[in-house]
């Protein structure tokens, strides 16, 4: 959704206008990916801490917001 280069799904971020993939926490660990409002059907908006590391963000916290 992103446009970024990578195989299969993968988690991602826009932080700061830039775009990530995320460690420390997946897909399916926040519900079906597939599922008709899952991350591979619809961006989210999520409160996020952690660090920009090797040009990858590390989550120490991940919290869905509800809509």
């Amino acid at each position: 959704m992103f446009k970024m280069e990578g195989k299969g799904c993968l988690l991602a971020i826009k932080f700061k206008g830039k775009n990530y993939f995320v460690d420390g926490t997946g897909l399916e660990d926040h519900g079906d990916a597939h599922d008709k409002e899952g991350f591979c059907n619809a961006i989210k908006k999520a409160k996020v801490q952690g660090n920009v590391v090797k040009d990858r963000f590390e989550v120490s916290y991940f919290e869905l917001i509800k809509k």
